[in-house]
């Protein structure tokens, strides 16, 4: 059965674009449909999965008018909440990659009585000016690498800087190949860099999530982060885990941004297991930051 689709107007009138798919009671929002629809498809067997495209990405609104965009990351935890509002659903599982991981958090926060079960996939760290071991950032050649090839060419055509950033994300080079979207078919993704770095970067640096605030988060979580992440330290997922009452770490050892690119079976199976109400065998109860202690 082909996905509905369709926009759902939020109330500063933006549109967003989501894809419904599958016809199963529970029902997961996942944000970032670009990057994420074909991959995540596999979780609507047995429920019902909406993804939607943020402001100013995918197929959604461009958007221009700066009140529609100053509140940075809190404008994406109200477009979830408009989605959530929109399908009438009471409770629901939401999966939030990268700096997402962090947003579903901060909804989590704000609509508590909404939520039932959080992924986080290769999260933003809880405290973006936090420096952390350099065997928990997954640091390696590889963004010298990549900065070098940007300095040489900085207005390099998108599906070259594309295929730059593919490599970023996987623990080896040849599982870029595997990544098979791309944000260069989509107008709003190409311009999501400024946006990033004008709203929603500095609402991140802005916020202040000391461990009190974070452990009020009672829903259960499972963070699933790759040990060689060089784009959201893996001690920052670890935090996570060690903040959130709730909580459980799945650690995809030879991985990076994209752990399901690379352990699909391992990150699908941990999430299965997660929504259908259980934790997952790996999963792990962090008891310290740093995992050789």
């Amino acid at each position: 059965m082909p996905p509905s689709k369709g926009y759902v107007t939020t109330s500063d009138g933006v549109r967003l674009f989501f894809r419904k798919l599958g016809t199963g009671p529970q029902t997961v929002i996942i944000p970032n449909a670009v990057h994420m629809f074909q991959s995540f498809q596999c979780l609507a067997d047995y429920r019902t999965i909406i993804f939607f495209d943020l402001r100013n990405r995918g197929a959604s609104d461009s958007v221009s008018d700066s009140s529609k965009l100053a509140k940075g990351i809190q404008h994406d935890v109200d477009d979830l909440e408009a989605v959530r509002q929109y399908f009438g659903l009471e409770k629901v599982d939401m999966v939030g990659h990268s700096y997402l991981g962090l947003m579903v958090i901060l909804y989590a926060l704000q609509y508590p009585e909404h939520v039932n079960r959080v992924v986080q996939i290769g999260p933003a760290q809880p405290n973006a000016a936090k420096q952390y071991p350099a065997h928990l950032t997954g640091a390696d050649q590889t963004l010298a690498v990549f900065a070098k090839k940007l300095g040489e060419d900085p207005r390099m055509a998108c599906r070259d800087f594309w295929e730059l950033i593919k490599v970023l994300m996987v623990a080896h080079p040849a599982d870029a190949s595997k990544i098979n979207w791309t944000p260069c078919d989509y107008p709003n993704e190409i311009g999501f860099m400024k946006h990033w770095s004008e709203n929603i970067l500095p609402s991140i640096l802005r916020l202040s999530l000391p461990a009190e605030e974070v452990r009020k988060v009672k829903a259960p979580v499972l963070t699933i982060h790759g040990a060689r992440d060089r784009q959201a330290p893996y001690g920052g997922g670890r935090e996570w885990a060690l903040m959130l009452p709730n909580a459980r770490l799945i650690t995809v050892e030879d991985a990076a941004h994209v752990p399901w690119i690379e352990a699909p079976e391992k990150v699908f199976g941990s999430i299965e297991t997660f929504l259908r109400g259980a934790w997952p065998q790996a999963a792990e109860t962090v008891t310290s930051l740093d995992p050789k202690s």
